[in-house]
């Protein structure tokens, strides 16, 4: 979700107000979603590296999160949203883990969109942490070494619970990953918009998904097969 800084100073407007206007999209996006059908939507939302900021910036965000999941819980139960969150959540301060921990438990019997937030997320960081993971179980003798692959390292992740993403968009026009996701997307297509996640509606959600419904997925096929497996 970028774009939010830049969003505010187009507009003379202190970054905060950026961030503010972010929750807003975040509210309008999680709904839509959820009229499609979506199974789940993971925002990211603040990066491991996003505590290098000014600490006024990470403070001001901090409660704006603890505020918008006061206000916000009421309608997730109303609209069967499910509400989760992936990342070192242990980094966060404890009145903003206590609000977390307290919208998953509400929400955690819904059954309908997915609403995953990653917070103090790294995917480097997550990475490592599930070679730890798997280290530690060989060196107790509860697996073996060739008994790793994909689908064990893979449950080793903050994600085990979650299906890979079928579709990555990211706003504000920046052309790289940022630390997201990296072992989750390595089929995931890729929608780029120029529109700042503050400006970012419902027109611009149905451009990616419209421009992912014409991709070929070919996970390392030809066309030739997609073709003769489609019948």
């Amino acid at each position: 979700m970028d774009g939010n800084g830049r969003w505010a100073n187009a507009k003379g407007l202190p970054r905060i107000a950026g961030h503010r206007e972010g929750v807003r999209t975040v509210r309008k996006i999680t709904e839509i979603c959820g009229e499609l059908g979506v199974q789940v939507l993971t925002l990211y939302t603040f990066s491991s590296e996003n505590w290098n900021r000014p600490m006024t910036e990470v403070s001001a965000l901090m409660k704006l999160l603890v505020s918008s999941l006061r206000r916000e819980v009421k309608d997730l139960m109303k609209n069967n949203v499910r509400f989760t969150a992936i990342g070192d959540i242990s980094e966060l301060d404890v009145n903003v883990q206590d609000e977390l921990l307290d919208a998953i438990d509400k929400t955690k019997n819904n059954t309908g969109l997915n609403l995953n937030l990653a917070l103090s997320y790294g995917s480097r960081k997550e990475i490592l942490s599930a070679v730890k993971l798997l280290s530690e179980k060989i060196a107790v003798g509860e697996i073996e070494s060739d008994q790793i692959n994909e689908s064990l390292f893979s449950q080793m992740l903050y994600t085990k619970d979650i299906p890979d993403p079928d579709l990555l968009i990211r706003t504000g026009g920046e052309f790289r990953i940022s630390n997201f996701l990296l072992w989750q997307i390595a089929y995931t297509e890729i929608h780029v918009t120029q529109t700042y996640w503050p400006a970012f509606g419902k027109k611009e959600l149905a451009e990616a998904i419209f421009d992912y419904q014409n991709r070929e997925r070919r996970y390392g096929k030809i066309s030739e097969q997609l073709k003769v497996n489609n019948g």
